[in-house]
């Protein structure tokens, strides 16, 4: 997939919801929801690594899971990933219903007290 257009898919998944907006963080296009919470970042080779991808907050266990069920598609994110946070593989077929679907959980995980 081109980066360019998964970063389009990406930001309107992500900008979809209450309160998101967009900044640059680290280099990368990132999302926040109120008091700058992140909850995705959008990721293009990231230190060499290969990968386009969108890590994602994530509520405990789901990221295990999710690596357990199709390590091709989701990982363990640098930095992130200790804390639960799930990569997701935007080269590997993953319907962006799907991609959407965690993007929606994700935002809700940044928005403490509205669960």
């Amino acid at each position: 997939m081109d980066p360019v257009e998964a970063l389009e898919h990406v930001r309107q998944s992500c900008l979809s919801h209450e309160g998101a907006y967009e900044k640059t963080s680290h280099g990368s296009p990132c999302f926040f929801v109120e008091k700058g919470r992140q909850f995705a970042a959008f990721v293009d080779n990231h230190h060499g690594d290969g990968r386009l991808a969108l890590w994602l907050r994530a509520a405990p266990g789901v990221q295990e899971a999710l690596i357990e069920e199709d390590a091709e598609a989701y990982f363990r994110p640098p930095y992130v990933g200790p804390s639960g946070w799930v990569g997701v593989r935007l080269d590997r077929g993953l319907a962006w219903e799907t991609v959407a679907a965690l993007v929606e959980e994700a935002h809700a995980l940044g928005c403490p007290g509205r669960r």
